[in-house]
């Protein structure tokens, strides 16, 4: 028994992906190295809650 689905494309992954690394990337162009460090454990325990 086969059957079909229909799939809606409303998520547009690789432009999200594009998207969301243009604003990191506007966000920490102007950092050094500590404060890089800093945002990414900032983000990543920002992410895990």
């Amino acid at each position: 028994m086969k059957t079909k689905e229909i799939v809606t494309q409303d998520f547009d992954a690789v432009k999200f992906m594009r998207d969301t690394r243009d604003k990191i990337s506007l966000e920490i162009q102007n950092m050094n190295f500590e404060e890089l460090k800093k945002y990414y454990a900032d983000r990543r325990l920002k992410l895990t809650k």
